[in-house]
């Protein structure tokens, strides 16, 4: 059995840039096995959207006509919607069908590695890309979002295109209200070379679904029997949540390397936020590396405080309740 406490993984700049393509979980995504909700035209929209971006046809009547590399300046297209539409798996196919130079990463990997290099290193590392594909564009930190503007602010004009998503706040989906106009006022710099666009819907993961809740202690077992141990890990929440401060979230694919299949037992109210947070960011990982996981615990709806779930990053750990519920029916079936 593999032991995740023992590992303290290390990853150079130049190894967190190579990894920058879909996970294990969207390697086999395609624009053609896209499922839209017909209940939603704007689904079915975005997908249209994205492959006149890559052909270089006109998006809408009206708008602007998004060019191969031929044109000297990068184009951008921006996606907003809730979270479970389907916006990762568009970006990915995105990323499957462009060619020429390009990278797919969260906004949180883009950080990771502006820090990791400097602004100057990052922006010379991706100068010459054709296309940037970037994920759960965040507006909820200024100091972020000014380093992406000034980032993106120097390789769009040098000719590399940009697709964008974003989530917009759960308790303003009712109000129709989405995160676009303040895509466009962070992004002051770059903002007019986005064409946005809103992809309307429910979570797809709880279509036709009631939320998953833990395993109980037998059919834990039950499950824990059925992974071969030679690629398995198995660690109690309290022990993976301390065992993650000491582990840079850039370096949490690394942590999961060789793993099929992850138990986490007891899982608790993390009433710490700065824990929840490096335990959202490794359910991320572990969810689109498309690992085998099972949990024990404490309901779901417990796991954060209602201040978190209604705060500044409610779409994180929104994001978070969605998957490990979608992790938990995978466990199930």
């Amino acid at each position: 059995m593999i032991d995740l406490l023992s590992r303290t993984p290390t990853l150079t700049p130049e190894e967190l840039t190579a990894s920058l393509a879909p996970s294990a979980r969207f390697r086999d995504v395609r624009f053609e096995n896209y499922r839209p909700n017909p209940a939603y035209p704007s689904q079915e929209e975005a997908r249209t959207s994205l492959q006149a971006f890559l052909k270089g046809a006109q998006v809408r009547p009206g708008g602007f006509r998004l060019f191969r590399r031929a044109k000297p300046e990068g184009r951008g297209l921006y996606l907003d919607g809730g979270f479970g539409v389907g916006k990762t798996h568009l970006l990915a196919s995105t990323y499957h069908a462009a060619e020429g130079r390009r990278a797919l990463m969260s906004f949180q990997d883009l950080m990771y590695v502006i820090g990791a290099l400097g602004m100057t290193r990052a922006v010379e590392t991706f100068r010459g890309h054709d296309l940037l594909l970037i994920d759960e564009f965040e507006l909820d930190d200024p100091g972020n979002t000014h380093m992406a503007n000034t980032f993106l602010g120097q390789l769009m004009p040098a000719g590399t295109s940009v697709v964008a998503t974003s989530n917009t706040e759960p308790g303003a989906l009712g109000q129709g209200r989405f995160n676009a106009a303040d895509f466009q006022r962070q992004i002051q710099g770059i903002a007019e070379r986005f064409e946005t666009h809103r992809v309307d819907g429910p979570d797809y993961r709880q279509r036709g679904t009631t939320p998953a809740q833990p395993l109980r202690p037998e059919e834990f077992r039950a499950w824990l029997s059925r992974q071969p141990d030679a690629t398995l890990a198995v660690v109690s929440h309290r022990d993976l949540n301390r065992h993650l401060l000491e582990v840079h979230p850039s370096r949490f694919a690394r942590l999961l390397a060789g793993v099929e299949a992850l138990g986490v037992t007891d899982l608790a109210p993390m009433p710490d936020q700065n824990v929840a947070l490096r335990f959202v960011h490794f359910i991320d990982k572990l969810y689109d590396l498309g690992l085998r996981a099972a949990f024990t615990g404490v309901p779901l709806g417990q796991l954060f405080s209602e201040t978190y779930r209604h705060g500044a990053y409610a779409k994180k750990y929104s994001r978070c309740l969605s998957r490990l519920s979608e992790l938990l029916h995978e466990a199930w079936a």
